[in-house]
């Protein structure tokens, strides 16, 4: 047999160049459907259910609110007078856009240190985190969606001042954040026993 001057890539690894496996799902608006073509999302959204209490609906209301599941999602550049200009309004980054500093706070109290922004399970464990420090500091039920996702934006200083009082805006992107949490829990309890089979069982 000749030698053949192409080198063959498999299919797998051309994939992982191309960012397959970084594409946000095709359907955003049901759980069952983003689970299935994201399997490997379930389990990682589970873990964190199991670890810090945060239901996987949450995690996902709050991921899709925040970066539509685009795992390398920037905030808008800042403009001057009109103009953009080359940096961006913060450094938040990734599925949870979460900023430098709180992403460095979690992987200093999680130990972490490996953790990336541009991944889901990270940003599934740093979610969970997050609201569980605001049911540990602030009292917020980590079933509470309102109040955690304004916690989330605001910080756990800005809830404390109520700083979304000024922002009606922002309440209303916490009641669709709400919304979707609990469709998201509806549509979970359809096909929740079947991801647990395919995924390897309940816990």
């Amino acid at each position: 047999m000749s030698s053949s001057p192409y080198v063959v890539i498999p299919v797998a690894a051309l994939c992982l160049l191309a960012g397959c496996s970084t594409t946000p799902p095709k359907q955003v608006d049901n759980a069952c459907t983003i689970f299935d073509e994201k399997d490997d999302w379930y389990e990682a959204a589970r873990d964190a259910e199991k670890k810090w209490g945060t239901p996987i609906q949450i995690q996902l209301a709050i991921m899709r609110q925040e970066s539509s599941f685009r795992h390398d999602a920037k905030p808008p550049r800042d403009t001057v007078v009109g103009i953009p200009m080359w940096w961006r309004v913060s450094s938040a980054y990734g599925y949870a856009q979460a900023k430098d500093e709180t992403w460095d706070w979690y992987e200093e109290k999680t130990g972490n240190r490996f953790a990336d922004r541009d991944d889901f399970d990270d940003a599934a464990d740093f979610i969970g985190w997050y609201t569980d420090v605001s049911y540990r500091t602030l009292g917020i039920s980590k079933w509470d969606t309102y109040n955690q996702y304004l916690a989330y934006h605001e910080g756990h200083g800005g809830w404390k001042r109520k700083t979304y009082n000024r922002k009606a805006w922002l309440k209303q992107v916490a009641r669709k954040v709400e919304r979707n949490a609990s469709t998201y829990g509806s549509q979970l309890q359809t096909c929740r026993d079947r991801l647990e089979k395919s995924s390897g069982g309940w816990w």
